[in-house]
């Protein structure tokens, strides 16, 4: 009789222990944001320029998370000779339908947080994105140019401050030499006394 109650209890300890393990897996899958078996879709976006983004990065239709960027292959186009991206994008509900002349982007959260898929809904709700299907995303402007073309216009207007300075062109000469100024303040208002004028032919006119 004992015996055959050490094997029952054997066999609730095991039955307790295997329960353990499987709560254990479906909890650790759950946290990890890992899928037995993955439902949705997979549709592929190609950028010329991917601007840092990186795999397992979100992906948003809407301004809604809605999946995550599963893979990312860099690989030179032979037609148009030029290196490119295609960025594989997992839709995690078949239910989000996504057209085909939708606009993606790559964006970032903050000014220096995490790089996501952006997708914005287009108006050709006859035609939706297939499982594998594909869609040009539009390349992001790289920081660095940014930068180039800030500095680039500051140069420019710090040019134009120092001739303006200098009393160059006319605005320069407006500026700088109280005369012009003198004369140009003068014409003014003899025009608001005598707005006439400005009708009175000049000698040589016809």
């Amino acid at each position: 009789m004992a015996e055959s109650d050490n094997k029952v209890f054997e066999l609730k300890v095991g039955i307790f222990i295997a329960v353990g393990i499987l709560i254990f897996f479906i909890v650790a899958l759950s946290i990890g944001d890992v899928y037995l078996v993955r439902k949705g879709y997979h549709i592929n976006v190609l950028f010329n320029f991917a601007n840092g983004i990186s795999e397992s990065a979100p992906v948003r239709v809407a301004g809604v998370d809605v999946g995550q960027i599963d893979k990312i292959d860099i690989f030179f186009d032979e037609e148009e000779k030029k290196t490119k991206v295609r960025l594989l994008a997992w839709i995690k509900d078949e239910k989000i339908k996504i057209t085909k002349d939708s606009m993606a982007v790559i964006n970032t959260l903050g000014l220096l947080g995490e790089k996501y898929l952006e997708v914005f809904p287009g108006k050709d709700t006859e035609h939706f994105l297939v499982s594998g299907e594909e869609i040009i995303g539009h390349d992001p402007i790289p920081t660095e140019l940014i930068a180039e073309k800030v500095n680039n216009i500051a140069d420019s207007v710090n040019i134009i401050m120092t001739r303006l300075e200098e009393g160059e062109g006319t605005i320069g000469k407006l500026l700088v030499e109280e005369k012009v100024y003198d004369d140009l303040e003068a014409f003014v208002e003899d025009i608001k006394k005598h707005p006439w004028k400005l009708l009175r032919k000049s000698k040589g006119s016809k």
